[in-house]
């Protein structure tokens, strides 16, 4: 499954701080629908992601009934990217057969 959209960069002061790009309701209806799929616990779902030229490996979650994807330093400083910016995003979840 290979999910593109466009969205703004956010950042998260909990326990853990971190910045996220939020998958919008349509997309992560159709993750959540095959999720038990592809998650390794916890509700966690490895992507390869892409933002600009810059491919990275991370794990999605829910977080208030959509999906959020982590940005990781690295290519936040690659790609120039801030709070607030909005950039478009690729993400490619691999869905076993049931």
């Amino acid at each position: 499954m290979t999910v593109r959209w466009k969205g703004e960069v956010w950042y998260w002061k909990g326990p853990a701080p971190h910045h996220f790009i939020t998958v919008p309701p349509e997309e992560s209806r159709e993750i959540k629908a095959g999720s038990s799929r592809v998650t390794y616990g916890w509700g966690m779902i490895p992507v390869l992601a892409r933002i600009g030229q810059t491919d990275f490996t991370t794990a999605m979650f829910e977080k208030n009934g959509a999906y959020v994807l982590p940005v990781k330093l690295a290519v936040r400083k690659r790609e120039g990217i801030e709070v607030g910016d909005s950039v478009l995003v690729e993400i490619v979840i691999e869905i076993r057969a049931p």
